[in-house]
């Protein structure tokens, strides 16, 4: 997250100390050394906890990297890393001598194992499988030895590529069968027929793979040796090369600059692949998803660039752009195939799936809402512009207006954002107060506060949370569970990222540079506590509910990852607990009642075991029979579990009046809505929020305190 509300400590260290760095200062001026030796100073400057650089850091960075390199362990040789076992205590070395020798042979090597296993598998797919042969894979990689011989890894590629086949062999074999009952007459394919068919599946998918690995340019691999460099500090720095950062700036934002579409590249297509509501591709009514986009023209050129064939990086570098200026495009339509140019205007494109959205729901004539935030979204250049806390404010505004009685704030699967968002949403469920503490290496704690009297919203509160709900939601869940403002109903804990990360320009630091663009670095400067001293790092968020869910068996939290910051504790800050509930015990005790007699929840929780059960086994037979046998036994399981997707409640959903207004003319918006209103009817995770809304009971006098104050001190929305 980053704190753009006020300056840090460490950021003015940086600023004061830029200018130590310029080109001129090394003797070789290659950009990979530069960048090295400029990402370990500011690590070293700014980390909450920064790590020496030895043998030990040494070696672990060798055995990540080499393991991010090949996972599957299909390329590299055992005598490679043998070879590169030489340097497994040297990198600190390499680093501190601004030293990239290391990078350069694994990338050498691995561009010259990947052009072998090109040739290899497709001689391997050339000829036809038997699957007959009594063989199994074992898939789980990290147990494998590299393979020691030419033989040796054919056979790991031929295994691989055999059980890819099956797999497609398996699911062609049962859809000729279901066309034979659907139509008796129907003459169905040969068992060879759909084998060679199965065959061409798996090249085609292999040959993607390997398009997309042509596109890849040495600077991609060395992000990837830079990353396993600074993630060795803990597993939320991480360095942006300049496109990774400009996805994460509209990832944060929701917004970007260009014509309104989503592509991908299939073979040397760049391929639309969705066109986004209210963008000019949309509104200009010429451009479909599935078209094929052939050249790219820009308003100040007389030739049009052809994108066929080119990196997809840089074909969406062409065609997005600043607001108001034109590109033409030319396109092949997917209906007719017919060529045809098309001039659009770029604007600002606001990408709906990240911003709030909110919803009215009826229980016993009373009306609820239920707001979803997928992130704590906010502009890193303007926090004035539209984020989450604006974004939120404005909908309890209009679900007050429809009658509101009891609020469901949904953060399940929300994994953060910014942090001053968080301070201003929490304030709008209490008086005033601390919202959060927070402590960098070193410093004194600075406890962030809610300083406006003014409640928003008075009435009852829940949120849900799950285990992929991480840093500032679980700075809200904790704040509002420490208040007794809300009820937190989820997992048994959320993810348990307790760390601030600040993005650092890399390009600040330089003068004269003529290297390009250097990207961007996540670093890791401080850590946050709840207002009562505890740290959530590890820990989490602890529901006061607990529910099962799909996630509650699968290692997926902060305490599984490489390298975590440990948890501890700070004094707690002086805050005074909300006394506007009777019963709030009470009320969470009926709700933990009910959880435990729910047969769904109960169904959900067995579904969660199973599919453990299936993650753990690595071995797979290679046999027809044997693998149609397992895959029977597997669908006759999960049939039993069918009853978890038909389950429906009582409730039905409804947009707020002003949404309702825009379906009008998108319609693309009104059929997203349309499907999150029918997920949220089967949810039984926000039936129950809306049960234990109708159960809490307020404090009328706590109240009219509060109204007084809005009358007294502040403009009543």
């Amino acid at each position: 997250m980053k704190r753009n509300f006020k300056i840090l400590a460490v950021v003015l260290l940086f600023a004061a100390a830029a200018c130590s760095f310029t080109t001129k200062k090394f003797d070789d001026p290659n950009k990979d050394k530069l960048l090295i030796d400029l990402i370990t100073y500011v690590l070293n400057q700014g980390h909450y906890e920064a790590k020496d650089i030895n043998d030990n850091f040494s070696a672990n960075v060798y055995e990540d990297y080499l393991e991010s390199l090949d996972p599957s362990k299909r390329f590299l040789y055992a005598e490679d890393v043998e070879e590169f076992s030489s340097y497994k205590n040297q990198i600190d070395d390499q680093i501190k001598g601004k030293n990239i020798e290391f990078f350069n042979l694994t990338y050498s090597r691995l561009g010259k194992r990947m052009e072998e296993a090109r040739s290899l598998y497709k001689d391997i797919l050339s000829k036809p499988f038997d699957f007959s042969e009594n063989e199994t894979i074992n898939t789980d990689y990290d147990s494998l030895e590299y393979a020691s011989s030419k033989e040796e890894m054919r056979k790991r590629w031929k295994e691989q590529l055999k059980f890819n086949t099956l797999i497609t062999y398996y699911d062609l074999k049962q859809d000729e069968k279901q066309k034979k009952e659907e139509d008796p007459s129907y003459e169905m394919k040969s068992d060879a027929e759909l084998e060679e068919e199965a065959r061409e599946t798996t090249m085609s998918n292999i040959d993607r793979y390997y398009d997309f690995t042509d596109d890849l340019q040495r600077e991609d691999y060395f992000s990837v040796y830079i990353n396993s460099i600074v993630e060795e500090f803990d597993p939320h720095t991480f360095y942006f090369a300049p496109q990774d950062k400009d996805r994460f700036d509209i990832a944060m934002s929701g917004k970007l600059e260009g014509i309104g579409a989503r592509l991908i590249k299939d073979s040397d297509n760049i391929t639309i692949t969705e066109v986004i509501s209210g963008g000019p591709a949309w509104r200009s009514e010429e451009i479909s998803e599935g078209d094929v986009i052939l050249k790219v023209q820009q308003e100040d050129e007389k030739e049009a660039v052809s994108i066929v064939g080119m990196r997809l990086d840089d074909a969406v570098d062409l065609i997005k752009g600043p607001k108001d200026t034109k590109v033409t495009l030319t396109i092949r339509k997917k209906v007719m195939g017919n060529i045809e140019e098309v001039t659009l205007t770029r604007d600002v494109i606001e990408i709906e799936e990240t911003y709030a959205k909110t919803s009215m729901v009826k229980k016993d004539d009373r009306k609820y809402g239920v707001i979803n935030l997928p992130k704590f979204y906010f502009d890193m250049t303007d926090y004035e512009e539209r984020n989450a806390a604006s974004d939120i404010k404005q909908d309890i505004i209009r679900l007050k207006q429809e009658g509101m009685e009891g609020l469901v704030l949904d953060l399940r699967n929300n994994g953060g954002g910014s942090l001053k968002t968080v301070v201003d949403i929490a304030g709008m469920f209490i008086e005033e107060g601390p919202i959060v503490q927070v402590k960098s290496n070193g410093q004194r704690k600075e406890v962030l506060k809610d300083e406006d009297p003014e409640v928003l919203w008075d009435g009852p509160l829940v949120i849900l949370v799950n285990e992929l709900s991480a840093s500032a939601s679980e700075i809200l869940a904790a704040a509002m569970q420490d208040y007794k403002r809300a009820i937190i109903i989820g997992s048994k804990q959320t993810y348990g990222k307790g760390t601030v990360q600040n993005v650092i320009d890399l390009n600040r630091w330089l003068r004269n540079n003529d290297m390009g663009d250097m990207g961007a670095l996540k670093i890791t400067t401080q850590k946050f506590y709840r207002v009562n001293g505890g740290s959530t790092q590890l820990e989490g968020v602890k529901s006061d509910v607990v529910v099962p869910d799909r996630y509650s068996f699968v290692d997926i939290g902060e305490k599984d990852q490489e390298n975590p910051l440990p948890w501890d504790k700070i004094d707690a800050a002086d805050y005074e607990i909300w006394n506007g509930y009777v019963g709030y015990d009470e009320a969470i005790e009926a709700s933990k009642k009910r959880m435990s007699e729910n047969e769904q929840l109960k169904l959900i929780e067995e579904n969660a075991k199973w599919v453990k059960t299936q993650s753990e086994d690595s071995s797979y037979p290679l046999s027809y029979e044997a693998y149609a046998e397992e895959a029977q036994q597997e669908k006759q399981r999960a049939k039993e579990f069918d009853a978890i997707k038909d389950y429906k409640t009582d409730l039905t959903y409804k947009s707020l009046p002003y949404e309702e207004e825009l379906f009008a003319t998108d319609t693309i918006l009104k059929e997203k809505r349309e499907r999150w209103h029918e997920s949220l009817s089967k949810d039984v995770y926000i039936e129950e929020a809306i049960n234990l809304l109708s159960d809490m009971k307020m404090n009328n006098i706590t109240r009219s305190k509060l109204a007084d104050i809005d009358r007294k001190g502040k403009v009543k929305n």
